[in-house]
């Protein structure tokens, strides 16, 4: 049996561009933990009861920050950003002037680019045993976006078994933002398989469907009839149709659900029957990306065990993928002197 443990902090201080990094943890009165690290404002580990009254720790992640940089995976559990997922052949124009990106992912720019917010080393606050705040201020010009913006992400665990990550942004000249949390998640623990026999909700009538780079086509279709239906729960593997076009192009999902439920309504849910641990995912944003784990492979996590494809899922909530380049999706234009705003609830519990 593996028994899980928040990592060392002694191997979480390092120094990261002439800055100290550190290890955080966070606790509740329902005895849930988890850790995170100012290295690219990340989290790092979720220690979760499972229907045996264990903590289990369910995120996908390193023991190190040594790990963490010479990761193959290097999105593991950080805060993404200035742009989340892709934009296509590396640029957007706004205000009539075009701006180039370094194409990071074949084509496209990916995740903010090689050196976006997972690489930096954020300031931080820590109000309360349960709630830290990230502070990273993003030169005009850095990885090819303009303007100076200022962002703050915070993370809460409540007593209800709530991660609640909360960002804000501020900038001195119009520019683009799309930020997400990439946290890999495996209900049985990290490191243990697969995640196929996950049992999946979308509560989502529409995806995105992409071309052969994975930048969407440009409109939406319903799931009704296609392997994106999981307007049901049923397990992953029920729906991985190795035949689906779609699916082969990502090699597995890797695709948004068009999000029409509030806030105070999860948008998706994740139960692993072996623990009997539910994760349901809340936010205010209008996509949630359903990400697989197609290409994890060769980094050994932090029980000691070799991560496998398909051995995490992530359920990014986010702003829709390429939306400079795409006149009909919503805009992630943050213009100078107004306020970017979003939410997302990572909740877990038990079902029996």
């Amino acid at each position: 049996m593996t028994i899980y443990q928040l990592p060392n902090m002694d191997l979480f201080e390092s120094k990261i561009d002439g800055k100290n990094s550190h290890l955080f943890v966070l606790k509740n009165r329902a005895g849930m933990q988890i850790a995170l690290t100012d290295y690219g404002a990340r989290l790092v580990s979720a220690m979760v009861p499972n229907n045996k009254g264990d903590l289990i720790d369910v995120v996908l992640g390193f023991d190190s920050i040594a790990k963490y940089l010479n990761a193959k995976e290097k999105y593991h559990g950080t805060t993404v950003g200035r742009v989340g997922n892709r934009i296509a052949n590396g640029k957007f124009t706004l205000n009539e002037v075009e701006y180039n990106l370094a194409q990071n992912n074949g084509p496209n720019a990916l995740h903010g680019g090689p050196h976006g917010f997972h690489t930096k080393l954020w300031d931080r606050q820590r109000s309360s045993t349960n709630r830290i705040d990230f502070y990273y201020v993003s030169a005009d010009g850095e990885e090819g976006y303009p303007g100076e913006v200022k962002v703050n992400v915070s993370y809460e665990l409540t007593n209800n078994n709530e991660i609640v990550i909360k960002y804000r942004a501020t900038t001195d000249k119009d520019s683009i933002l799309n930020m997400t949390n990439h946290a890999y998640f495996n209900l049985n623990g990290e490191g243990k398989g697969d995640v196929l026999s996950h049992y999946l909700k979308i509560e989502a009538n529409e995806y995105l469907p992409i071309n052969s780079n994975q930048i969407p086509l440009g409109h939406i279709e319903p799931v009704a009839g296609t392997p994106f239906d999981f307007t049901s729960s049923k397990k992953i593997i029920t729906n991985l149709d190795r035949t689906n076009t779609q699916i082969q192009i990502a090699n597995g999902f890797d695709h948004s659900f068009v999000n029409n439920n509030p806030i105070s309504k999860s948008v998706a849910q994740v139960y692993a029957p072996e623990t009997g641990i539910e994760l349901q995912v809340s936010t205010d944003l209008p996509t949630i990306h359903l990400y697989t784990g197609n290409y994890l492979s060769d980094d050994i996590g932090k029980s000691g065990n070799r991560y496998i494809t398909n051995g995490g899922l992530c359920l990014e909530a986010q702003h829709y993928i390429d939306s400079p380049n795409q006149e009909s999706f919503p805009s992630i234009v943050l213009k100078a002197g107004e306020e970017y705003t979003a939410t997302i609830i990572y909740k877990f519990g038990i079902i029996k």
